[in-house]
């Protein structure tokens, strides 16, 4: 099955890798491709990348928020709305989780707190843990990697603030900020602000979300 992968200006090898090794077909879409439709295609997964505009929730670019690229924006809230009205199973990361609760209506933080430890990265080694998160029981994330305390890797400075229509909340760091969301009467739409892209080759919980994404994909 071919899954969509969404990007800006450069190719998103590691989200490909990890759609491979989950069994499943990537295509790699940029603005420059002009692709408008997602026939053909069983899934989408919305990557990392530069700052949304926020122009798209209401608010004026600040001096630590990235410049635009209204161009990536515009495809992604395109094929997101597209994915999310034929039930196509969607799997946003980071800027992906961030757009997500944009075009649900949701809004952004535009710049957090260095000192709040979300933005650590071992450039040597993108997949060591940053910091913990808490699953909340009951969810489909949950049922994914396990509920209660997760160790993830981070390097997002920006976070949700008003949560999009008809979101819920699936685990948060210990200062309170959304790390996961899901949208539950979609057949599977999930997000993460961390990045399970670069923990696939130990396997583990990261590389169960891959698995849950493309078993969605298959039924």
């Amino acid at each position: 099955m071919k899954v969509a992968v969404t990007f800006g200006k450069k190719m998103p090898e590691p989200y490909l890798a990890a759609v491979r090794k989950a069994g499943l077909e990537p295509v790699a879409i940029s603005p420059d491709d002009g692709v408008k439709s997602l026939d053909g295609i069983g899934g989408l997964l919305l990557s990392g990348g530069t700052d949304v505009d926020p122009r798209q929730y209401g608010q004026t670019r600040g001096a630590e928020t990235d410049k635009p690229d209204p161009r990536r924006d515009a495809m992604e809230r395109q094929l997101l709305k597209q994915a999310l009205r034929a039930d196509i199973p969607v799997l946003a990361i980071c800027r992906g989780m961030q757009l997500f609760n944009v075009t649900m209506g949701g809004t952004l933080v535009q710049h957090l707190d260095p000192a709040a430890g979300h933005r650590v990265l071992s450039r040597e080694d993108p997949s060591k843990p940053a910091h913990a998160v808490e699953v909340q029981p009951g969810t489909r994330l949950g049922g994914i990697v396990g509920e209660g305390p997760l160790q993830v890797n981070s390097r997002h400075h920006q976070a949700l603030d008003k949560l999009g229509n008809g979101l819920a909340v699936s685990a948060r760091s210990a200062d309170g900020v959304v790390e996961a969301f899901e949208k539950p009467d979609q057949k599977f739409a999930v997000a993460v602000q961390w990045h399970p892209e670069d923990c696939v080759e130990s396997g583990g919980a990261q590389m169960k979300l891959f698995e849950a994404f493309a078993d969605a994909v298959r039924r």
